[in-house]
C-alpha cells in the first residue's frame, strides 16, 4: 500500500482517536471532511462530494464547508445525532517547519452545545452521566452553558427501584445526551431508557466509573482537599457519576470550565415525587399529542421576561417543594407583588431589559463570547441598581432578602464601560472594539494609522492640483495595497515619477516610493493595533472571569424575581387566590378550575368543582359520569391545583386550603406499548402495580377507569380490589379520586370507611344529552355511553340498534348476581361465587319503608317517597 501523504497521515492520526465524531480538519478557510466522514457529512448536508490525492491509488472522498459559517452546518449533524470534532491550526503557518500543527480543539455534541443559535433559551440542555448496579444507581447532569451542575443517588437492595427511580428522574431532567456504565448497557436497561425517555445513549468505558480516580477528578476540578464539603464524601454512586462526567467533560470540551463551580446536591425525596406517567398525563411541560410547551401548565404560567427565569420556572414545575417555609416564602412574595400592580408592571419593565447573564457567563468561560455579549452584560448590569431599589422596602421579607444579596457588580460594570465602544462588531479580530483612552499603546497606533490616512487625503489632493487629473484618486487593495488611479484619457498627464503597477480597461494604476513608504506604517500601525485590540479584548475576558461566582448569585437571584413576578402576574390576569398550606392532611377547594381548560375554552364558561379529601372519611372519591362529562379534567385539576400551591403559587380557586402530599400519581387513560409487547390492558396495569407498590397515605392518586382493558368481571373485580386496597388504612390509606363506568362500586360508600360517591351531572332532552359538568354528590344512574356515540356522530342506524340491544341484555338480566356483607366482603351465592348488588337494593328498599313515619308524612312527601320507592325497585 503506498505511503499517505503527510496531510493525510495527520489527518489519520488524529481521527482515529475521535473514531465516534465527525472530524472537521481545518485547512485555510474551510473544514475539510475525508472519508467515510465526508460520506456521511455530504449526504446529511447535502453539500458536494469531491476527492484529494492523498498518496494512495485512489482519491480520498472529500467535502468541506467554510470555517466561517460552519456554525449551521455543525448544529445540523448534531441535531441528527452525530458528534463534531473541531480540529484547528495550533501554530502560525508563517512560522510551521513543514506542515502545520493540527489538533481537536473541542468535540460537540447535543449535550455539550454552547452556540446559542443551537439552544433554546428556556430549557437547559444537560448533559448527563448514570452509574448503576444491582444495589443502586447515580445520576448527575450539568449544563455548561450555564454551570449548573446536580448529584443525587438512589440506594436500595432492589434494582427495580433503582430503574425506576432512575427512569423518573431522567423524565423530570429530559438530558439531550447520556453517557453510563457497562452494566446499564448488558441488563439492557439502556434500551428501556430510550424507548421511554427518547434518547440515545453512550456506553462509557467502566474505568470512567473508577471510584478512587473519581475522587481525584472532582477535588482537581474544584480545588479542594475533600468532598465533604458538597455533601458527597460517603455517596459513592453520586462520586462515580460526578467524577465520570467532568473526566467527558474535560475530554471533549479542553477547556478550564471554571463556571462549573458548584455541585448541588438533593434527594429525591426531597420534593414532591412525579413519575414519568404522571408528568406526562398532567401536561406539566408539554402536551401528550404534540410535545409542545403551548397547552400546558408551563405555557399558562410563563409570562416570565428573562430567559433565566423560564428556565428556572420550569425546574420549579418539574420539582415541588415539600418544605412549608419555602412555600410561604413563595406565597408571600407572590400576594405583595399581587397587591402592588403598579410594582409588578415596573419589575417587569425592568427585568425586559436583562439578557441571559448566565449564558453570557458560558461564553465568556469558553472565549466564545465577542464584544456585543460583553455590552448585553453591562446594559444587564446597569438594570440591577433600579430592581434593587424597587423590592428593598417590600412587605415580603423574601423579597427584601432577594434585594439586599443582589451584587450590584459595579466593578464589572466600570470594566466594560471603560474598554468596550457601545456599538462594537461581531468580530473580535478586526478592530474596532476597544475605546480611546483605555489602552495608551492601542491609541498610539491608531493615532499614526489615522494621521497616515490623513496624509493620504492631502496627498490625493496635491496630486490633483499638480498633474492638473481632477479624477485622479487615491485606492486600496489587498493584493497591491495603495495605488494611485488615473483613467486612460488622462495618462498623458501622469508624471514620471509614478511607478505603473497594474493596467485595468478603462485606467491604469500607479505607485511611487513616497506612498509605499506611508503604506508601510499605515498596514503595520492598523496591523498591529487590530492584534492589539484582540489582545486587551482577552484580557478583559479573563479579567471577568475572575467574578464569574458572584455574576452566577446575582443571575440566580435575578431569576427567582423573575419567577415571582411571572406567578404573580399570572394569577392577577386569571383570577387565582392564595392557598393556604395545612398540616392536618386536607385538601379542600372551593370552586377550583383547571388552569389549562378555562383558558382554552376562551368564549365557553368553566365550570368550577368543589373537592374535599382527608385521610379519615373523605379518603377516596368515586366519582361517575358519562363519557365527555368532565371526570378526567376535574380530578386532574385537582391534582394540578395541589402541585402549583407546592411551588408556592397563587391557585385556580375560589378558596383553597393544601396539605403537602408526598407524590402524586396518576392513571389517565392507556395505549398499547407495541415497542414492547404490552396491550392496552398491561400498560394499564403496570401503572396500576407501580401505584400501589409506591404511594404513602401522604400521596395523591388520582386512577381514571380501572379495569376498562378486560371482560366486565374481570375489570370490575380489579377495580373493587384496587379501591379496598388504596382505601385500606393498614396499607396505603390515601387521598384518591377514582373515577369508573362500573356503577356498581358506588354500593362501597358506607359498606366501606372513607368511601363517598360523587357524580359529574348531566340533563337529558330527548334523545340528547347536556353536560352540566357538576360535581356534586352522589352516583350516576347510567353511563349514557349510546347517547355520547350519538353526539360523536355515529350513525343513528348503529345507535338506535344499539339501544335496542341494550333493551333486551337490560330486561334479560345477562349481568351477574352479587351479593356483598355490611363490611364490603364477597360473600358466596348459594348458586355461583358473585357479587350480589340486586340483593343490596332490595335491602335499602326494606330498610327504606321501615323508615316511614306516615302519621307526619305530607301529600307531597308522599308522593315523592313514592316516586324513590318506584326508582329503586326499577333498579332490582
Amino acid at each position: 500500500m503506498s505511503k499517505l501523504t503527510p496531510m493525510m497521515e495527520q489527518y489519520m492520526k488524529i481521527k482515529n482517536k475521535n473514531k465516534d465524531s465527525i472530524l472537521f480538519f481545518r485547512l485555510g478557510d474551510f473544514y475539510e471532511m475525508f472519508f467515510d466522514d465526508a460520506l456521511i457529512a455530504s449526504k446529511e448536508l447535502e453539500i458536494t462530494l469531491t476527492g484529494r490525492e492523498c498518496g494512495q491509488k485512489e482519491k480520498a472522498p472529500m467535502c468541506g464547508v467554510p470555517f466561517h459559517s460552519a456554525d449551521g452546518y455543525i448544529s445540523k449533524l448534531v441535531d441528527k445525532g452525530y458528534k463534531v470534532a473541531i480540529c484547528e491550526q495550533i501554530e502560525n503557518p508563517n512560522e510551521a517547519k513543514g506542515i502545520v500543527k493540527r489538533d481537536v480543539v473541542r468535540i460537540i455534541s447535543r449535550g455539550t452545545v454552547t452556540d446559542t443559535k443551537m439552544l433554546d433559551e428556556k430549557n437547559n440542555n444537560y448533559l448527563s452521566s448514570i452509574f448503576m448496579d444491582q444495589n443502586g444507581v447515580g445520576i448527575s447532569y450539568a449544563d455548561i452553558t450555564t454551570g449548573e451542575f446536580y448529584t443525587t443517588q438512589k440506594v436500595t437492595n432492589n434494582s427495580k427501584e433503582g430503574f425506576k427511580a432512575l427512569i423518573d428522574e431522567l423524565a423530570k431532567i429530559k438530558p439531550k445526551e447520556i453517557i453510563a456504565n457497562k452494566y446499564i448497557f448488558e441488563n439492557k436497561i439502556s434500551d428501556e431508557i430510550e424507548k421511554k425517555i427518547d434518547i440515545v445513549i453512550d456506553k462509557t468505558d467502566d474505568w470512567l466509573f473508577n471510584i478512587e480516580e473519581n475522587k481525584k477528578i472532582i477535588k482537581r476540578h474544584f480545588n479542594i482537599l475533600n468532598l465533604e464539603g458538597f455533601g458527597i464524601s460517603n455517596d459513592n454512586y453520586s462520586i462515580k457519576s460526578v467524577g465520570s462526567l467532568l473526566s467527558y467533560l474535560n475530554e471533549t470540551q479542553k477547556n478550564s470550565l471554571s463556571h462549573i463551580n458548584n455541585i448541588y446536591k438533593y434527594n429525591i425525596e426531597n420534593f414532591m415525587l412525579i413519575d414519568i406517567n404522571t408528568r406526562k398525563n398532567l401536561e406539566i411541560t408539554e402536551t401528550i399529542r404534540d410535545k409542545t410547551k403551548k397547552g400546558s401548565l408551563l405555557w399558562i404560567l410563563d409570562k416570565t421576561s428573562t430567559a433565566m427565569g423560564a428556565r428556572m420556572l420550569r425546574k420549579w414545575l418539574e420539582e415541588p417543594l415539600l418544605n412549608i417555609d419555602l412555600i410561604q416564602k413563595r406565597l408571600n412574595a407572590i400576594e405583595n407583588l399581587y397587591e402592588d400592580i403598579i410594582l409588578m408592571d415596573e419589575i417587569k419593565q425592568k427585568l425586559n431589559k436583562v439578557y441571559d447573564i448566565e449564558r453570557l457567563i458560558g461564553k465568556i468561560v469558553y472565549g466564545s463570547c465577542n464584544a456585543r455579549d460583553l455590552i448585553a452584560l453591562k446594559n444587564s448590569i446597569k438594570i440591577l441598581p433600579d430592581i434593587k431599589e424597587l423590592l428593598i422596602n417590600s412587605k415580603s421579607e423574601f423579597l427584601k432578602q432577594l434585594a439586599r444579596d443582589i451584587d450590584l457588580l459595579e466593578d464589572v460594570h466600570a470594566l466594560i464601560h471603560e474598554a468596550i465602544v457601545e456599538d462594537p462588531p461581531i468580530q473580535t479580530r478586526e478592530g474596532g472594539i476597544i475605546k480611546k483612552n483605555y489602552d495608551e499603546k492601542l491609541d498610539e497606533l491608531l493615532n499614526a494609522s489615522i494621521e497616515g490616512k490623513n496624509w493620504l487625503n492631502k496627498l490625493e489632493a496635491n496630486e490633483k492640483n499638480r498633474t492638473g487629473i481632477k479624477s485622479l484618486k487615491i485606492g486600496f487593495n489587498k493584493v497591491f495595497g495603495y495605488y494611485i488611479e488615473v483613467r486612460k484619457s488622462n495618462i498623458k498627464l501622469v508624471p514620471d515619477n509614478y511607478i505603473r503597477k497594474q493596467t485595468l480597461s478603462n485606467s491604469e494604476r500607479y505607485i511611487t516610493p513616497e506612498l509605499k513608504e506611508m503604506e508601510s506604517k499605515i498596514l503595520g500601525a492598523e496591523e498591529k493595533s487590530v492584534i492589539l485590540e484582540y489582545n486587551i479584548f482577552v484580557e478583559i475576558r479573563d479579567k471577568l472571569k475572575a467574578k464569574i461566582e458572584r455574576m452566577q448569585s446575582t443571575a440566580k437571584i435575578i431569576a427567582t424575581i423573575d419567577c415571582l413576578n411571572s406567578l404573580s402576574l399570572v394569577s392577577y390576569k386569571n383570577n387565582y387566590i392564595k392557598p393556604k398550606i395545612n398540616s392536618e392532611k386536607i385538601i379542600n377547594i372551593k370552586k377550583g378550575r383547571h388552569p389549562v381548560v378555562e383558558k382554552v375554552l376562551k368564549n365557553e364558561m368553566f365550570i368550577p368543582n368543589d373537592t374535599f379529601l382527608d385521610n379519615e372519611d373523605n379518603r377516596l372519591n368515586i366519582i361517575t359520569g358519562p363519557n365527555m362529562a368532565g371526570k378526567s379534567t376535574y380530578m386532574r385539576q385537582v391534582a394540578i391545583i395541589t402541585l402549583m400551591a407546592q411551588i408556592g403559587s397563587f391557585v385556580p380557586a375560589e378558596y383553597a386550603d393544601i396539605c403537602l402530599v408526598d407524590r402524586i400519581f396518576t392513571r389517565v387513560g392507556a395505549s398499547d406499548d407495541l415497542s414492547q409487547g404490552q396491550s392496552t390492558f398491561m400498560v394499564e396495569m403496570n401503572e396500576v402495580a407501580n401505584i400501589l407498590n409506591n404511594s404513602s397515605k401522604n400521596s395523591l392518586i388520582i386512577l381514571d377507569e380501572i379495569g376498562r382493558g378486560t371482560s366486565t368481571y374481570d375489570g370490575l373485580s380489579i377495580a373493587w380490589a384496587v379501591i379496598e386496597y388504596i382505601s385500606d388504612k393498614s396499607k396505603i390509606g390515601a387521598k384518591t379520586l377514582f373515577s369508573t363506568h362500573y356503577h356498581e362500586l358506588t354500593e362501597l360508600e358506607g359498606k366501606i370507611e372513607g368511601i363517598k360517591n360523587y357524580k359529574i351531572t348531566v340533563k337529558e332532552a330527548g334523545e340528547d344529552i347536556i353536560f352540566l359538568r357538576k360535581v356534586v354528590r352522589g352516583e350516576a344512574d347510567k353511563s349514557y355511553g349510546i347517547e355520547v356515540a350519538n353526539l360523536a356522530g355515529v350513525p343513528s342506524e348503529v345507535t338506535s340498534r344499539a339501544k335496542n340491544i341494550l333493551r333486551d341484555l337490560e330486561e334479560n338480566d345477562i349481568n351477574y348476581s352479587n351479593n356483598i356483607s355490611s363490611n364490603g366482603d364477597i360473600k358466596e351465592n348459594k348458586s355461583e361465587s358473585q357479587i350480589d348488588i340486586f340483593k343490596m337494593k332490595e335491602n335499602e328498599i326494606i330498610e327504606l319503608i321501615k323508615s316511614i313515619d306516615l302519621i307526619n308524612l305530607t301529600p307531597l312527601e308522599s308522593m315523592n317517597l313514592l316516586n324513590e320507592l318506584i326508582d329503586k325497585t326499577k333498579e332490582i
